[in-house]
């Protein structure tokens, strides 16, 4: 099942060293996801100044409870970074997927 993820960053003064601390992690998880099929794209989300302020990421896992055992482990959550998150379901079409029929 596929969802998209829409993550905002918290608004405080520290809230760009939090995302910068745990940045490195958070990118070696998500190329391990990419590399299992869990990941299929991810974008930092830009202020008008260009500052990331946030997260997009679009997800393939079996069902709901195994993306909640993913953010358990985010470094972006555990590092307190993601203040505000949308989850939605999703299906991301045939063009980005190879299936053209």
């Amino acid at each position: 099942m596929q969802f998209l993820l829409v993550a905002y960053d918290g608004t405080d003064d520290q809230a760009i060293e939090r995302r910068l601390r745990a940045r490195a992690k958070h990118v070696a998880l998500g190329d391990e996801m990419v590399a299992s099929g869990q990941m299929l794209y991810g974008t930092a989300i830009l202020d008008d100044h260009g500052k990331m302020i946030g997260s997009m990421v679009v997800l393939d896992f079996p069902a709901r409870e195994d993306l909640d055992a993913w953010l358990a482990v985010e470094p972006y959550m555990v590092g307190d970074v993601w203040k505000k998150v949308e989850v939605r379901p999703c299906r991301v079409g045939p063009s980005f997927t190879g299936l053209h029929h």
